[in-house]
């Protein structure tokens, strides 16, 4: 054992440990996204956090309009940080909307360009945007070399989108040119998007939007909370795309996904087995 700590090049635990939920997707990977809010944490801690766990991070948001509070070469560090570890950075949603109720949209999908962010976030969680409005949004970012998140649901406790006009909006995001549709569910994700009151998911509707998509993984699901992510992993699988994670919670997300945390590990199939297996000494 001491060779295999020494010599390894790999993680020696995952030399002779199997994760119970097998299947994981590895980068570069198109499913099993995980997208990280930033609301203001530092460079030194932005850079810890990737030399920990850059393999299980593919998309930083910096939430709301956090990037105007920066100076300037503060966030071009932090977007040439997030970048060199090949992952996608872009503005929160709400920033975006700041910018069209101040008639600036173009001016604000050039600046996003030019300070190197790879992709943008349009939403309408506060503000109230046409069918026209939002696809100009979505076209102008992407002629820009943008990847385009669009983000469907209010913000507003209690704003709770009936399952038509949400799969309405999300199948004319796609056809507008998103790569990927985030449904709300702002910390703390209850009475919003596809959450109750208590925070839990909405069940039905969340098997009635899946089922009516031909690709699910084209869903990000906002779950900042452990119990959301459990949810979703539970009824989803190991490569559920999942949004608005905290810095601090990526590693512990990543455990539920492979079967190393109790809440998952009696997903699998083996579980039964540890109350009849013995120990050899």
């Amino acid at each position: 054992m001491k060779d295999l700590v020494k010599n390894s090049a790999r993680n020696t635990w995952q030399e002779f440990i199997e994760f119970p939920l097998p299947g994981r997707s590895q980068k570069p990977r198109t499913d099993g996204l995980t997208m990280v809010i930033d609301e203001g944490i530092g460079l030194a801690a932005l850079k810890d956090l990737l030399r920990l766990a850059a393999d299980y991070i593919d998309m930083i948001k910096l939430g709301f309009g956090t990037p105007a509070l920066y100076k300037t070469e503060i966030l071009r560090e932090k977007i040439r940080v997030v970048r060199s570890f090949n992952i996608d950075i872009f503005p929160g949603g709400t920033f975006l909307e700041v910018a069209i109720y101040q008639e600036k949209l173009k001016e604000y999908i050039s600046l996003t360009a030019s300070f190197g962010f790879t992709a943008i976030e349009v939403s309408d969680g506060t503000i109230n945007l046409s069918d026209g409005a939002r696809h100009t949004a979505i076209t102008l970012a992407a002629e820009k070399g943008l990847k385009v998140f669009t983000e469907v649901g209010k913000k507003e406790p209690g704003n709770v989108l009936c399952f038509k006009d949400l799969l309405r909006l999300v199948k004319r995001d796609l056809n507008s040119g998103a790569c990927r549709v985030i449904v709300e569910g702002r910390n703390p994700a209850k009475d919003v998007g596809l959450y109750d009151n208590n925070g839990r998911l909405i069940e039905f509707e969340l098997e009635e939007l899946v089922s009516a998509l031909k690709d699910p993984s084209l869903l990000i699901w906002e779950a900042p909370k452990k119990e959301q992510q459990q949810d979703l992993i539970s009824r989803l699988g190991s490569n559920v795309n999942i949004g608005n994670v905290s810095p601090i919670d990526v590693i512990a997300l990543e455990a539920l996904r492979v079967g190393l945390r109790s809440d998952t590990l009696k997903q699998s199939t083996d579980v039964r087995r540890l109350t009849t297996v013995s120990v050899q000494s």
